[in-house]
């Protein structure tokens, strides 16, 4: 399921296809387009738990929780408020998985009950290539990314590493480098180096995003 969260912008009704196209059944996803005064969706809590005082910083963190805010009302949870824990990530309501990512320009979000999925992570990137020497930080000689589009592929690489990682985490507790989780394109799935495995859907249009997400039922902690 998707949300149109950002009705007047076009780019963002745009991505918003393209991921809807890509989600699988049960997650919601959304997007939006960072602009000035995102910073106020915050809620006071969640204001509070973000440490960065740089204004782009918090104003695209206000706008991906805003996103988000949304997608959890549609799942009956209203006024949730998605705090950023010790490790940086997001902090998701009982019962509920879900990632939160941002470029310059654009917001996204994904949320799923657990009872679908066990973890999601998501990733976003402009779609342009990969810059070489970022590229060979990333890339590992096991990656396969062949099967894509040349002129992305370093660019969904890179985004989808930071995806898996960010759904591995929460239910591995692992802090993983690029060279830890591999990637298989052809496949459409990755592998960390504890043996976790995702699965990857990714748009490239207007941006590349990658989610990725465990299969499996996890229990909700109590």
């Amino acid at each position: 399921m998707t949300r149109r969260l950002d009705a007047g912008a076009s780019l963002s009704a745009q991505l918003l296809a393209a991921m809807a196209a890509m989600a699988p059944a049960g997650v919601r996803i959304g997007c939006r387009t960072i602009r000035e005064g995102d910073e106020n969706h915050l809620l006071p809590q969640e204001a509070r738990s973000i440490p960065s005082r740089l204004p782009l910083m918090r104003r695209a963190s206000g706008a991906a929780r805003w996103i988000a805010h949304e997608l959890l009302a549609d799942m009956g949870l209203n006024d949730v408020a998605i705090l950023r824990g010790s490790s940086g990530a997001p902090v998701w309501p009982h019962g509920v998985t879900g990632s939160l990512a941002h470029d310059d320009e654009m917001a996204v979000a994904a949320v799923a009950p657990l009872s679908h999925v066990a973890s999601l992570g998501i990733d976003i990137e402009p779609a342009l290539p990969l810059p070489d020497d970022i590229f060979a930080l990333v890339a590992a000689p096991a990656d396969r990314i062949d099967a894509t589009d040349l002129y992305l592929a370093g660019r969904i690489l890179f985004a989808a590493k930071e995806a898996v990682y960010k759904a591995a985490y929460p239910l591995d507790g692992e802090v993983l480098g690029y060279e830890d989780i591999t990637v298989d394109l052809d496949a459409s799935d990755a592998v960390t180096k504890t043996g976790r495995r995702a699965r990857l859907v990714y748009c490239v249009a207007p941006c590349v995003v990658v989610l990725a997400f465990v299969d499996g039922v996890r229990s909700a902690p109590l």
